[in-house]
């Protein structure tokens, strides 16, 4: 029963709750306290120990009712189909003869040899109850007991052998079923099948047929336990690797069908970096005394220090400019950079976003009165229509805001710089340079194709604290979090 719990736990753990070691003791008492049988009191338990906060108790309720599922299969093959112990017990007329069948039933059993003279004095259901008792490996003796709880603990047992909670693709439910069969003696099974097949006698033969029913019975059960330790412990392994895939993917070269799961993606993102730089009043640098603080507060008890003072270093909000180039080059990456940068606003508050193909124009109003997918919608339609040019944008932007760009102020530009060899117009960049706190370009263009054709990045860089490539979401973040960093 330790190990169902421990079983339990890393299923939890792989569904994204957290749990301590300190949590998994405190589990363990609650199971000696509650045990299995009750399982609504179980699972009552156990979600009072375990889950924390509202998402981890829905994830909770959602594993322990796929882990503890007692769900219906199909039994074993029975009557004249595969017969079980059950058609030998007294109730049966021909079961229940003389001495005499009883005794040629005793002789099938020493042996295949005897099938002959058994097959001359029984019935066919002694017939059959005598083939079933005439089992050799180990597998066909298991199922001919019929014993379902025995079969399923020897399933759970070989599963465990193979480690099948190890599994993480859909494509490998096939090789664990297979290793599970094979620990079972499945290959015993098979020979023990074939040699039965093959001979004469047709007792022996109506053996083969039955436990071949049961070995087609038993590879459905063993492929249902596989299905359910695949929900339990791959499904969300796979999503996993699904998002580790997608992050390092160009967004470029996403399909649609991915933008759903992204969104998700972008906003978890989000979130974690919300949680890691959300302190913004004073940041407590234990372990730095201010001395004279210290001296000043702790005049009043005669030199004696009783009340220490740490340095600490006060951080405020930064404000964030964000001009986005939604052309039809990069309408991809504008679409997943506006969005973060909304994830964004709990943590950055003063952000303000700007979108442009040629002539640029705000568009923070459209994510405040819009429902995310629609705002971006609205901005690529309202600004995607146009040939590139920087010169004029950047001129826009002067316009609209160079008066509210000062110390406390970071301009991020997402572009790839293609100005249609147009008017660069360097010199507001290097006006908004010498003005704001910080500027940095996320080109998402690898760098190899930096500064080629029409591209004006050797122009641009120059006027720019910071120059990063940024086509993937893994880069996103980073950029991201050295920004949040910067202003701590």
């Amino acid at each position: 029963m330790d190990q169902l719990l421990t079983n339990f736990i890393r299923a939890l753990r792989n569904a994204d709750v957290r749990i301590s070691t300190a949590e998994t003791l405190d589990a363990f008492s609650t199971v000696q306290l509650v045990g299995y049988r009750d399982r609504q009191l179980l699972k009552d338990s156990l979600g009072l120990v375990l889950p924390k906060t509202p998402d981890e108790k829905a994830a909770f309720d959602t594993c322990f009712d796929q882990f503890f599922s007692f769900r219906e299969r199909s039994p074993l093959p029975t009557s004249d189909e595969a017969p079980t112990a059950d058609s030998a017990q007294p109730g049966n007329a021909d079961a229940g003869g003389s001495g005499e069948s009883q005794g040629q039933r005793t002789g099938q059993g020493e042996g295949a040899n005897n099938s002959t003279q058994v097959a001359e004095g029984t019935s066919g259901a002694e017939l059959l109850s005598g083939e079933m008792s005439a089992a050799q490996s180990a597998l066909g003796q298991l199922l001919t007991r019929a014993n379902t709880i025995e079969i399923n603990m020897a399933i759970s047992a070989a599963g465990q052998q193979v480690n099948v909670h190890e599994i993480e693709l859909f494509t490998q439910k096939g090789v664990y079923t297979r290793r599970i069969l094979e620990a079972m003696g499945h290959a015993e099974l098979q020979q023990e099948i074939f040699t039965l097949t093959a001979s004469d006698a047709i007792p022996d033969r109506h053996l083969a047929q039955d436990l071949g029913r049961r070995r087609d019975w038993l590879r459905e059960r063993v492929r249902d336990h596989v299905e359910h330790q695949f929900l339990l412990h791959a499904d969300v392994t796979g999503r996993r690797l699904r998002e580790s895939l997608l992050r390092d993917l160009r967004l470029s070269t996403l399909e649609q069908r991915h933008h759903r799961l992204l969104q998700d993606l972008v906003q978890r993102m989000a979130r974690k970096l919300v949680a890691a730089y959300s302190r913004r009043r004073k940041i407590f640098r234990r372990g730095q005394l201010h001395v004279p603080r210290t001296l000043r507060r702790n005049m009043k008890y005669d030199d004696a220090i009783f009340d220490l003072q740490w340095k600490s270093v006060k951080t405020d909000k930064p404000k964030v400019f964000a001009i986005c180039d939604v052309s039809g080059s990069v309408a991809n990456y504008a679409r997943f950079m506006l969005m973060f940068l909304y994830s964004l606003e709990e943590v950055l508050p003063k952000v303000r976003s700007f979108a442009f193909s040629s002539d640029l124009g705000e568009v923070s109003d459209l994510f405040a009165r819009n429902d995310i997918d629609d705002a971006i919608a609205l901005a690529l339609r309202q600004y995607g229509n146009g040939s590139t040019d920087y010169g004029q944008a950047l001129a826009d932007f002067r316009k609209l805001c160079l008066d509210d760009i000062d110390r406390r102020t970071t301009v991020i530009v997402l572009g790839d710089a293609r100005n249609n060899y147009g008017d660069a117009r360097t010199d507001v960049l290097k006006e908004i340079y010498d003005r704001a706190r910080r500027v940095i370009w996320l080109n998402p263009e690898p760098r190899p194709m930096w500064n080629t054709g029409d591209s004006e990045m050797r122009h641009y860089s120059p006027y720019c604290h910071q120059v990063d490539e940024c086509g993937t979401l893994t880069q996103l973040e980073r950029v991201v979090s050295r920004l949040l960093q910067s202003q701590r």
